[in-house]
């Protein structure tokens, strides 16, 4: 889903003020095929430049390491599981790994790194994904899931990376751009940055405020021009979504999504988006993948994952949404009263 800043006219006329009055500076560069925008606030012309070409180089760089199917270190490390071999993984790429079997875990592996093989099978790991196909045959699928591969299969002992299983294929696109805004995010205050907006087509990190307003965003509607709500963000915060139309194939008149759920091996479908708040950027990617797999059940993870604002769009269009998120999204059109439901521990009885 794209979130669609509703400060840009506010640039406009910053940008015409008086030279002694703060600014705000843009920029806009590609990586991960998406547009990056990069909102500067209060910031002069020289430590603007300098910054935007830290942060394209180092969108750049989590960009060719994590590619799912050019030539990358994640290629590599696939290669390597796939015919039974250890690889050696520096330190970062361990600390990444890390932290998305953590994610898996808390999301019961409804976000599921591990599951390359199956968004493979679906078409999705290409880049003509959304050409007309038709979806693979349930014998495959089934093969697959009798492996259950998940981020537990991941073995990494003293930088040595390796699995046992076969059918595990990393693939970290429901996760790698929260980790690059969070990295972007760091580098931003390590010049010094408190007031900026990294947008990562359409999901954002915004910390401090614009002048003394602060960052308002706009959360597009998942079937109609224009919005469905608006966020005023407090400081430091993501906002993230999932939704069942940024990628997509047809097949017979059917639509596929690209959000598979690794239970069934099926496009998941009880959901049309679902959008994550949180200060982590990295979390809030993760758990909008997780809670939209889970549809019904999205109280649940939410909560084992430590996720308090979540809105949701149903396939019906009815919204829902937790306690606190109430109290932060405004609706902007008119819509069937909202389901509030609070987050709940798994009945693991």
């Amino acid at each position: 889903m794209k979130l669609v800043p509703l400060f840009v006219l506010c640039f406009t006329l910053l940008l015409s003020a008086c030279d002694n009055e703060p600014r705000a500076r843009q920029a806009t560069f590609y990586a991960f095929g998406t547009e990056i925008d990069v909102s500067l606030y209060d910031v002069d012309e020289t430590v603007a430049n300098n910054t935007i070409d830290i942060l394209e180089q180092s969108f750049s760089d989590v960009n060719t390491t994590w590619h799912a199917w050019r030539p990358s270190t994640l290629t590599d490390i696939n290669k390597a599981i796939s015919a039974g071999e250890s690889i050696a993984i520096t330190d970062d790429v361990a600390q990444l790994i890390t932290l998305a079997t953590k994610f898996a875990n808390d999301s019961q592996n409804l976000f599921n790194p591990a599951a390359g093989k199956l968004f493979e099978l679906w078409g999705f790991h290409q880049d003509n994904w959304f050409e007309s196909h038709p979806p693979p045959n349930e014998t495959d699928i089934n093969l697959w899931r009798a492996k259950t591969p998940t981020m537990n299969d991941i073995q990494i002992e003293s930088n040595q990376l390796s699995s046992t299983n076969p059918m595990v294929k990393l693939g970290f696109g429901g996760f790698a751009k929260g980790f690059a805004v969070d990295a972007a995010i760091a580098a931003l205050r390590q010049q010094g940055i408190h007031n900026a907006i990294v947008n990562i087509g359409g999901d954002l990190r915004a910390i401090g405020s614009h002048g003394e307003r602060p960052w308002v965003i706009g959360i597009r509607h998942p079937r109609q021009s224009g919005m469905i709500a608006s966020i005023v963000l407090k400081g430091d915060e993501s906002v993230f979504t999932s939704g069942d139309y940024e990628r997509f194939f047809q097949y017979d008149g059917k639509r596929y999504t690209h959000i598979l759920d690794p239970r069934t091996g099926q496009p998941a479908d009880q959901v049309r988006s679902v959008t994550v708040l949180h200060h982590n950027a990295s979390l809030a990617d993760a758990a909008a993948t997780a809670l939209f797999v889970a549809g019904d059940d999205w109280p649940t993870i939410a909560r084992s994952m430590g996720v308090d604002f979540v809105m949701l769009v149903r396939s019906d269009g009815e919204i829902e949404m937790s306690p606190k998120m109430t109290d932060r999204v405004k609706l902007l059109s008119k819509q069937e009263p909202v389901i509030i439901r609070p987050l709940r521990v798994a009945n693991h009885s």
